[in-house]
C-alpha cells in the first residue's frame, strides 16, 4: 500500500458553517482529515455542522470531531480527537471501539501517557511560533523529534507549519501535519491545501509512524 503523510485541517472556530462548508466542498480531496473543532458550539450545533459537511461532499473517513464523542458517534465521524479536558482515551475507546482516537499533547510525558491509554495517534504542538497561540514561542522541530521518538504511535504536527517549513517538519518523522488558518483562511483554501500536499510530496514516509488509513477503511 502506498504510504502518504497525514494532512489534517482544522476548523478555525471564527467561521460560518457556511463558510467552513464551502472551504470543505473544495479542500475535502487533498486532505486527509478535517477536524471539527468549534468549543464553543452545542452538541446538536455540532451534529448539525456535521450533517452540512458531509452533505457537501466530505467522507465520514475523513471527519474528526473534537472532544464530543456523542457528536463523533451520532455523526459516524472516523475519528475523536481528545484534548486535556476530554474524557480520557481508554474511555473513549470503550464507547468507541472502532474509531479512530487521537490525544492532543504537549510533552514526552503527555505524549507516553496517550500511548499507554490507548491512542491511535497524537497531535503535537505547537511547533512553531503560529498566529492561532499570539505571543507564544514555537516548541521547535526537536521537541517534535523527541516527541517521534518516545512512542510508537503516529505523530501529527501542529502549529505555524507552512508549505516551506513542511519538508523540515516531516523530517522529524512525524506522519503528518495540521494546519488551520494557513487553509482555512486562505484567500484560495484548494491551492494552498494542493501547496502542502507538493510540499509533503518528496518527503520519505517512515513505516512506524505511518497514519493509519487501514483503520479508518473498516469506518462505515
Amino acid at each position: 500500500m502506498h504510504m502518504a503523510h497525514a494532512l489534517h485541517v482544522i476548523s478555525s472556530g471564527t467561521q460560518s458553517l457556511s463558510d467552513v462548508r464551502r472551504v470543505v466542498a473544495r479542500i475535502h480531496p487533498y486532505i486527509t482529515m478535517f477536524h471539527l473543532r468549534e468549543k464553543q458550539r452545542t452538541a446538536r450545533e455540532l451534529w448539525e455542522w456535521t450533517q452540512d459537511l458531509v452533505a457537501a461532499g466530505l467522507p465520514c473517513t475523513k471527519l474528526a470531531v473534537n472532544d464530543r464523542v456523542d457528536v463523533a458517534l451520532a455523526s459516524g465521524a472516523a475519528a475523536i480527537q481528545a484534548a486535556y479536558h476530554s474524557l480520557p482515551a481508554g474511555v473513549i475507546r470503550r464507547l468507541a471501539p472502532h474509531r479512530l482516537i487521537g490525544v492532543s499533547v504537549h510533552s514526552v510525558t503527555e505524549a507516553k501517557a496517550a500511548e499507554a491509554s490507548g491512542a491511535d495517534y497524537v497531535l503535537f504542538g505547537h511547533v512553531f511560533a503560529s498566529t492561532s497561540k499570539p505571543g507564544q514561542a514555537g516548541r521547535g522541530l526537536a521537541a517534535l523529534q523527541e516527541i517521534v521518538e518516545s512512542v510508537n504511535l503516529p505523530v501529527i504536527a501542529l502549529g505555524g507549519i507552512t508549505p516551506n517549513n513542511a519538508p523540515d517538519t516531516l523530517a522529524t518523522g512525524c506522519a503528518g501535519i495540521a494546519v488551520l488558518s494557513a487553509i482555512m483562511l486562505a484567500r484560495d483554501p484548494m491551492l494552498s491545501a494542493q501547496q502542502f500536499q507538493q510540499a509533503m510530496q518528496n518527503v520519505r514516509v517512515s513505516p512506524r509512524c505511518a497514519w493509519p488509513m487501514a483503520k479508518m477503511e473498516g469506518v462505515k
